[in-house]
């Protein structure tokens, strides 16, 4: 067995697309090394529970926990809860499972008690034998807003609600500007050896990240240590509607379109051999390009790019 590099890895995530590099991560290195930073625009109130689902999925999947073939929830889940819910007349829309449920209850008497977002979900990673720290982006509200051709909806309303068929008009992230990072976020990414952008969405995923106040600029501040791996392979989303939003928004979707958006803060911006031809123009936007494959469709890819990842060189200073 190879040795695991001993670096401290800071990773900024969504949910299922980021765990999936995420679990290669945790399995090649010392997973108490990493620190993964946290999107929870998508979180929402339901049945009077607030719920993190980007939260869930990364600390399902560290778990060992989550259902491999829906990317989030728990494998082999019942939903007995959700269907006599609906025989009162609440909402099923939104699929929470039984174990599910135990979370977010947990989490919402957590907040209750005057535990921060924080707090509750660092007992939940503990209490499901997660050993990295997962950290949300804020313990304040940021809800995800899209404005639609319908109107104002939620994020999670567009995407699960309406199956992205409403028309993307713009994005916010209400209440941002009085966020303040969540406690030990930018510690985190100013102590890494080296910052991982997880294959996100970059809009509604690290969008709302990078939006909370002092999380851009520290990644600024370290942008030779920053490593930024493209979701978009081929103009097309690996999991998600990333391509058709940027579309809508008359954004490109394309790995350089991607890039166009990190290219701030990014040291060193990943790409998958399909969109070689597109290196030149981001380099142009003064990053390195590393090209390596990024699909990561069975656990031996989430290992290889993992350790592709920690191996690569840092960006020199321009």
């Amino acid at each position: 067995m190879p040795s695991k590099p001993k670096l401290k890895i800071a990773a900024v995530a969504g949910g299922v697309g980021a765990s999936k590099l995420l679990l290669g991560l945790y399995e090649v290195m010392d997973p108490g090394l990493l620190t993964i930073i946290v999107n929870t625009g998508d979180d929402i109130v339901l049945h009077g529970l607030k719920i993190s689902p980007d939260l869930d999925i990364v600390t399902y999947t560290l778990a060992g926990i989550v259902d491999a073939a829906k990317g989030w929830g728990f494998r082999g889940e019942t939903f007995h809860a959700l269907k006599h819910l609906a025989a009162y007349g609440r909402p099923n829309w939104f699929n929470l499972g039984d174990r599910d449920l135990a979370t977010h209850i947990h989490r919402t008497a957590s907040l209750a008690e005057g535990k921060t977002l924080s707090e509750a979900a660092d007992s939940i990673r503990l209490a499901l034998g997660v050993k990295s720290r997962i950290l949300p982006m804020s313990d304040s509200p940021v809800p995800t807003i899209i404005d639609s051709s319908e109107g104002p909806l939620h994020f999670q309303e567009y995407l699960v609600k309406r199956r992205t068929e409403a028309v993307v008009k713009g994005i916010r992230f209400a209440s941002v500007e009085s966020a303040r990072p969540a406690p030990g976020v930018l510690e985190a990414i100013r102590d890494a050896d080296r910052i991982l952008i997880c294959p996100s969405n970059p809009l509604i995923s690290i969008g709302p990240i990078l939006a909370v106040p002092g999380i851009r600029e520290e990644l600024r501040a370290n942008k030779e240590k920053v490593f930024a791996v493209c979701p978009i392979v081929g103009g097309k989303s690996l999991k998600g509607p990333s391509d058709k939003m940027l579309a809508q928004l008359g954004r490109d979707s394309s790995a350089l379109g991607v890039a166009k958006l990190y290219a701030d803060f990014t040291g060193t911006f990943v790409i998958d051999p399909a969109d070689k031809s597109q290196s030149a123009a981001i380099s142009a936007l003064g990053m390195q390009v590393a090209v390596l494959p990024t699909v990561m469709k069975t656990l031996a890819h989430k290992r290889k790019l993992a350790r592709d990842l920690l191996s690569l060189p840092p960006a020199l200073p321009l």
